[in-house]
């Protein structure tokens, strides 16, 4: 574990343990630019409802079914057999949400019909 320093407004470095960033968390290094994170828009389907599930996610989307299917106490808890049937990336969280409104107020099914 690395240390760093971070230096409170009077001055002073205080040393905290730095963590490196899970693999999950890091985007694609592009030529002179830092690490970015990517945002996925994603859309998930269950047979048992017959429902489609739209969301935008910071983590990667696998994780984030993974989350559905065994933690979550929402509206995916009523079934348990949710697959992923759209998943689309965006170096920001405003493009990814942007996505997901659109998907939403246009409807998920007639959104995947249309791909």
């Amino acid at each position: 574990m690395v240390q760093s320093t971070w230096f409170t407004p009077r001055g002073s470095g205080v040393r905290v343990p730095h963590r490196p960033l899970k693999k999950e968390m890091v985007g694609e290094y592009l030529p002179g630019h830092f690490l970015f994170m990517r945002y996925s828009t994603y859309i998930l389907f269950s047979k048992q409802l017959n429902r489609f599930y739209v969301g935008s996610t910071s983590l990667s989307v696998q994780d984030r079914l993974e989350y559905h299917l065994m933690k979550h106490k929402g509206f995916t808890a009523k079934a348990k057999d949710w697959v992923v049937l759209f998943d689309a990336q965006f170096p920001s969280i405003q493009e990814a949400r942007a996505l997901e409104k659109k998907i939403k107020k246009r409807g998920a099914s007639r959104f995947i019909s249309d791909l």
